[in-house]
């Protein structure tokens, strides 16, 4: 007698459609606060790249790629555009060499964990207040000054030379940024196995070497994390030409955001400033397709 042979697919069915429908119930809060504050935002704002005129609908005017148009041909956007390039390449070099340094001493020590905190403390301070304060210690009659006349130096223009103006805001910004960095690296350090390096040292490599062949090839993935956060955090600066120079003098110190918040809010230009902000989420973009490249193939030559 033949044995029946019982198909369990419709119930399979129905219970792979009841799990599709229960995870898309979970996942509509965080997708209805993903749309609200983040897609409908960032739609808006290339919607509003395209006109010209008050937020308000009736002001609103077409004008297609003029704002854009008027980008390339502004010399004061270049020059901004690019005070910004160099800010963030001379923030960015300093913030990755110096906490991965530390990095490495620290992770080497017994009471990491009291500096480690100590470091990350500049981190969670306000941009504001400590920006305040770097222009308190470095005016004309400030802290700095005054040492180094009492060294028997000649004081130097800190806030109205371009050039030292701009050496302030990278020096807060990298002061800034060192302490998250240094406890990435540190979480990054301990992800290559001890072996390696007792195997090294077996073989007869010193500390340079260690570091040059086992370290770095173990922190690529953490570099290029440190490296993009870092450079992102350099080009949304925005606290920096406000509170400490005020973009000044001669617009040496005007970076990207600070013209994108004064065309928008001080000469309400919205559809010229809504322009400069899309070109910068799209470098934003751009430098994070980067990284999540160079993480994937990474991940497949290892």
């Amino acid at each position: 007698m033949a044995k029946r042979v019982v198909s369990h697919q419709p119930e399979s069915y129905l219970s792979r459609s009841g799990d599709t429908l229960r995870a898309w119930l979970f996942l509509l809060p965080a997708g209805l606060f993903l749309g609200i504050f983040v897609i409908y935002p960032i739609l808006y704002l290339a919607f509003l790249s395209f006109t010209t005129g008050s937020f308000t609908r009736s002001g609103m005017h077409g004008v297609g790629w003029s704002n854009y148009s008027r980008l390339g041909r502004d010399p004061e956007f270049w020059q901004v555009l690019g005070n910004t390039a160099y800010f963030t390449i001379a923030t960015t070099l300093p913030s990755l060499v110096i906490p991965l340094g530390l990095a490495v001493l620290l992770n080497q020590v017994t009471w990491k964990a009291f500096l480690r905190t100590a470091y990350f403390i500049p981190s969670v301070t306000s941009l504001v207040a400590v920006g305040l304060g770097f222009r308190w210690l470095f005016q004309t009659d400030g802290l700095v000054n005054g040492l180094i006349e009492r060294l028997g130096g000649v004081p130097i223009p800190w806030l109205s030379d371009p050039v030292w103006a701009m050496l302030v805001m990278i020096l807060f910004s990298t002061w800034k940024q060192i302490g998250f960095n240094l406890v990435v690296f540190l979480a990054g350090l301990q992800t290559i196995p001890a072996s390696r390096y007792e195997a090294a040292a077996l073989d007869g490599a010193n500390a340079w070497q260690q570091f040059w062949y086992i370290t770095l090839p173990g922190l690529r993935s953490t570099i290029g994390f440190t490296t993009i956060t870092t450079v992102i955090f350099t080009l949304r600066s925005f606290e920096q030409p406000y509170v400490i120079t005020g973009g000044g003098p001669l617009n040496a110190t005007n970076l990207l955001v600070f013209y994108i918040y004064n065309q928008a809010f001080a000469q309400f230009d919205f559809g010229y400033a809504a322009a400069a902000a899309t070109l910068l989420l799209g470098i934003a973009i751009g430098l994070v397709y980067i990284q999540l490249r160079l993480t994937q193939s990474d991940d497949s030559t290892r």
